[in-house]
């Protein structure tokens, strides 16, 4: 049921994208949910177990830990109070199942400070109210979870009845379209189980939610909703998350003791959308603020903070808007009649006189901008995920030019760019491209690997001047300890090591520490160098050659060895590099 609720969801992700328009802009709901679904998904895979309570709680576990955006805390609120529901239980029955939903909605309300109705709380709330109704005379599960998705059906069409929002913009929430998706997956799973094939009726129902989502809108009209919303009406600019890893030797220094009640009404002063989330010793923190680093002096009062990401709403919305704007005045080039573009809008060329050509608002043009060196797909969507505004593909054996960063820093709509080269080899034609661009500044983080480069984004602040800003990112790679596994070509000897053709060897930062003929002893140890002077956070990069049960090896062992350590996996998609891996 959940990796088909997994896949339903994960097939429809843009299109419950372009439905996002609450809470204001924060990122995209679809991708959210997507990513906090599929670590539950994998949280549940590393857990396998015959017992219903102990999936439950696998999947609660790895949906708290994968929580993006309000989306996502919600849904992994939801899911937590179902395995708290079913917790100890070998099998249950649809009475169980529909009192484990109700408890589920139960929890996600009381995560969130202000309930808004028209969202995903609504979702879930109709239709574990008519699941617990319904389950006093319905005792097969099957029937039940079509009775479930029926009701979660019309309430998402009343959604824009119950906020205006959705009304003014033509569509249903997002959140709730996102849960519905899921909710059709598990039914899909059951009937397959049953042997029943489904009902295309059923399915028609599924996808009248997109109505507005991109299908039949007529020409010249923004296909996403966030476009017909206005930047000057976010209140509060930046989407803050982070976690808090509760300690009583800091709770014990600042007089305070950690409630979580209290903790959320005092977060509630500096912002909205708020939502909190404790489980054990760790606290999940999501605001929308305008301030967010007053949100987190406040929270580390109660201990450490950790996972923290902060996107600017304006600069998204903004960006949103010129995405919009380019599209429409492509359209209107393709029909012949691009003189009726907005005037706002205007041709930009190259210095160089290259033909390439960019649509750019005249108003558009921010303080600060992004370019950065990926290697694979994945990292190259992280990199995009944290606000990078051009990301160029490169690495060892293809380096991108001088002309290369210097057209790709010609892209960006900021007076300030940021280079990050994120590789040793890359840094010099960085560096060269400072003074061939006029009109703009080009400042470069000298960056020598992906996690140096990750951990300078999230250093940068919006609202600091420029040296603040070169100052902190270059701290923060300082503090990054990377790694790399590959394999070697050629037999040679380095710092005492002798090497084979074939071996895998193990890179600290810029030196090789380690040469194995077998893959997963070198990772290990390279992970035993990584963290040899500490560290909070693991996080591995996973190459289009790395192989699941190899990566679930090397999870274990950090589990295991080092108790503290948090560990995340990214799918990285680079190639050559088996893993990259950063210790924080």
């Amino acid at each position: 049921m959940v990796e088909k609720g997994a896949q339903q969801l994960r097939d429809n992700v843009e299109k419950v994208n372009a439905l996002n328009v609450f809470p204001v802009p924060d990122g995209d709901t679809g991708t959210n949910m997507n990513l906090t679904f599929t670590s539950g998904v994998e949280e549940l895979k590393r857990r396998p177990s015959q017992q219903i309570g102990t999936l439950a709680e696998a999947l609660a576990k790895g949906l708290l830990m994968g929580a993006r955006g309000n989306s996502g805390v919600i849904l992994s609120q939801l899911f937590r109070g179902f395995s708290k529901e079913v917790m100890e239980t070998d099998s249950i029955d649809a009475r169980q199942f529909a009192a484990a939903l109700q408890n589920g909605v139960n929890m996600a309300y009381k995560a969130v400070v202000k309930p808004v109705e028209g969202t995903i709380l609504t979702v879930a709330k109709e239709a574990a109210k008519h699941a617990v109704k319904q389950a006093g005379r319905i005792t097969n599960v099957v029937e039940l979870m079509r009775e479930v998705c029926d009701k979660g059906r019309e309430a998402l069409s009343k959604t824009p009845d119950l906020l205006p929002i959705l009304k003014q913009v033509g569509v249903v929430d997002a959140g709730g379209q996102g849960l519905l998706l899921i909710y059709e997956g598990f039914l899909q799973a059951l009937e397959q189980v049953d042997g029943e094939t489904g009902s295309k009726d059923n399915e028609a129902e599924a996808q009248r939610g997109f109505s507005a989502a991109g299908k039949g809108i007529p020409h010249g009209e923004p296909k996403r909703a966030q476009a017909q919303l206005s930047t000057e009406d976010i209140e509060f600019g930046y989407c803050t998350e982070f976690m808090v890893t509760l300690q009583a030797q800091k709770q014990k220094l600042t007089g305070l003791t950690f409630d979580e009640q209290l903790f959320r009404q005092e977060l509630s002063n500096f912002g909205d959308s708020l939502l909190v989330v404790a489980d054990d010793d760790l606290v999940k923190v999501h605001i929308h603020a305008e301030f967010p680093g007053t949100v987190m002096n406040h929270a580390m009062q109660y201990g450490a903070l950790s996972r923290i990401k902060i996107e600017n709403m304006r600069d998204q919305h903004t960006h949103l808007l010129l995405e919009e704007a380019e599209e429409l005045y492509r359209n209107e080039s393709e029909l012949g009649t691009a003189a009726n573009a907005p005037s706002a809008f205007k041709q930009v060329s190259y210095n160089d006189g290259d033909s390439a050509a960019i649509v750019q608002a005249e108003n558009g043009i921010k303080r600060y901008g992004f370019v950065g060196v990926s290697v694979g797909q994945g990292i190259s969507n992280i990199f995009n995920s944290l606000g990078v505004d051009q990301v160029l593909h490169g690495g060892q054996t293809m380096n991108p030019s001088t002309e290369d960063i210097v057209n790709a820093v010609r892209l960006v709509p900021a007076h300030t760019v940021f280079v990050l080269p994120n590789n040793s080899n890359i840094i010099l034609a960085a560096k060269q491209a400072v003074d061939l661009v006029e009109d703009k500044q080009i400042v470069v983080i000298p960056t020598k690997s992906i996690p140096q480069g990750i951990a300078a984004v999230l250093a940068f602040q919006e609202n600091a001047v420029l040296d603040e800003n070169t100052e902190s990112m270059n701290e923060a790679i300082s503090q990054v300890q990377s790694g790399q596994i590959t394999h070697a070509v050629r037999d040679t000897r380095i710092d005492d090591i002798d090497i084979k053709q074939g071996d895998y060897i193990g890179i600290h930062n810029s030196k090789i520490v380690n040469a194995e003929p077998d893959l997963v002893a070198s990772c290990k140890r390279l992970i035993d160098s990584l963290l040899n002077d500490g560290a909070e956070i693991v996080t591995m990069y996973t190459g289009e050659e790395a192989a699941p049960d190899q990566t679930e090896q090397l999870v274990s062992y950090i589990e295991e060895t080092y108790k503290e350590v948090e560990v995340e996996v990214h799918a990285g998609g680079q190639p050559l590099y088996y893993y990259i891996v950063s210790a924080e």
